[in-house]
């Protein structure tokens, strides 16, 4: 999700699988069409998570002859012990309950092995779900490659504290490329 375009395309196909559960007389094919499933609950998901929930719950509640859209389920996956691993403890477990007051199911420390046609499976447990939003990250830029740098496990580039290459000063890497660290000596996220 880097593009209002991305947003636009999200939003279209969420709607859309509530046009399709409107159309489905088998319940479970509807259910599944009911089912949104977000895996990785870093920042990205759990914004989605949150909103979507609200979006079907809430605002489109009412606006469908044949389905409840509070019958939507919103399902966060993510693979470590807690939601906002970069964040403080107090603060993951404040989101999470806040994400399940809503009406979102939190699924821990189960990675995610398999998205298809069908939906998700992460550990032992297989979901059935047609929309399936990716927010667990991607691949790192290759520019550790490209600099013959040393990377973190992720890809990213191992960087001084002024975001310079070592060894090589006039050379610097920002964002989602570089592997920054806090004074505290735990990564930015």
């Amino acid at each position: 999700l880097k593009t209002l375009e991305d947003a636009t395309t999200v939003r279209r196909r969420i709607l859309l699988a509530f046009e399709q559960a409107e159309r489905e007389t088998d319940p479970a094919k509807r259910q599944a069409l009911l089912t949104i499933a977000i895996v990785g609950g870093g920042p990205t998901g759990v914004e989605l998570a949150g909103t979507i929930v609200e979006l079907a719950h809430d605002t489109l509640h009412g606006e469908f002859r044949n389905i409840d859209t509070r019958q939507t389920r919103v399902v966060l996956i993510e693979a470590g012990d807690r939601i906002l691993a970069n964040f403080a403890p107090k603060l993951s477990d404040y989101a999470g309950k806040a994400l399940e007051r809503l009406g979102v199911t939190i699924e821990l420390g189960r990675a995610v092995t398999r998205c298809d046609a069908e939906g998700v499976v992460f550990g032992d447990k297989q979901l059935a779900a047609k929309t399936i939003l990716w927010a667990a990250g991607v691949a790192a830029s290759p520019a550790a490659e490209w600099l013959g740098a040393a990377a973190d496990r992720a890809g990213r580039v191992l960087v001084e504290p002024d975001l310079s290459v070592p060894g090589s000063p006039e050379i610097f890497v920002i964002g989602d490329a570089a592997h920054v660290l806090r004074p505290d000596a735990r990564p930015v996220p």
